[in-house]
């Protein structure tokens, strides 16, 4: 099955009308290149934490099943839209991704990893699993996430085809260039999205907040990877949306047919370490 898709690099903050705005644009801009999957970035819906040490200014939180994933799930229509929001449910908070499509939920994934002090802000996921769409079976991760090689190959193991990573990755805070594309944390974001294309043989699409909010500078650079791990299309450091076509099956099949590295896994080999490194 051929799919177009998208990932987008964009600014989004507090101004939940705004940000709704800009993703009913991208969202029709999409839909007329013919793009089926189209990836947000994390925190999409409401904005991401201003800063990274905990405190106020916190997104609004949002139920899956409330208004505004409603509507944003009318909004995708045909195409399957995945999108970063703050997720209620009850008296806690998630850092989470939802895929939405044809009206409806068809996915949600909550942020497992949490960088420096995002604990303070959320609580944390303890799950990865693939669902199915009109697209492929998919994935979800959020940022942090693709830092760990076991979160995407967990998705991989479940049969996930693509796994959309959605993104607040910033720039440097210390000694940082003012060329973004010198920048070590660009450098480290892409290298984590083209290794574990690679690694899981999956195709990649990997979406990013753009410009700044708060303290943080992000880096952009939103991209759909083969899983060769060759960039298909990439923003670079400015904002905009990499859009490209994927035959997944062919793609799938040309990249394990001889080094299959989910086949050739040796699990029997593999020893777990309880102990916890500091």
């Amino acid at each position: 099955m051929r799919v177009r898709m998208g990932a987008v690099a964009e600014a989004f903050d507090r101004d939940l009308e705004g940000d709704f705005a800009k993703i009913e644009k991208l969202v029709a801009t999409a839909r007329t290149d013919g793009v089926q999957l189209l990836a947000l970035p994390e925190a999409c819906l409401g904005g991401y934490l201003a800063h990274l040490d905990g405190g106020a200014d916190e997104p609004p939180a949002l139920r899956v099943n409330g208004p505004e994933i409603a509507r944003l799930a009318a909004l995708a229509g045909d195409m399957v839209v995945c999108a970063g929001y703050c997720e209620a449910d009850g008296d806690k908070r998630f850092n989470s991704v939802v895929c939405v499509h044809d009206g409806r939920v068809l996915g949600n994934h909550r942020k497992v990893h949490q960088p420096l002090r995002e604990n303070a802000s959320y609580d944390s996921g303890d799950s990865f699993a693939a669902f199915d769409t009109p697209v492929g079976r998919i994935g979800l991760l959020i940022c942090y996430d693709k830092a760990f090689p076991e979160s995407a190959r967990a998705l991989a193991l479940d049969g996930a085809e693509i796994i959309v990573v959605v993104s607040a990755w910033p720039g440097s805070r210390t000694d940082a260039p003012a060329d973004l594309a010198e920048d070590r944390w660009t450098r480290r974001f892409d290298l984590f999205d083209r290794a574990r294309a690679l690694e899981n043989q999956v195709v990649w699409v990997s979406a990013n907040q753009s410009g700044r909010f708060g303290s943080l500078r992000f880096v952009c650079s939103a991209k759909v990877v083969d899983p060769g791990g060759d960039v298909l299309a990439t923003t670079g450091t400015a904002a905009g949306v990499a859009v490209a076509e994927v035959d997944v099956d062919s793609a799938l099949s040309a990249a394990r047919r001889s080094m299959a590295h989910l086949r050739d896994r040796r699990p029997d080999t593999y020893r777990a370490h309880a102990a916890s490194m500091v």
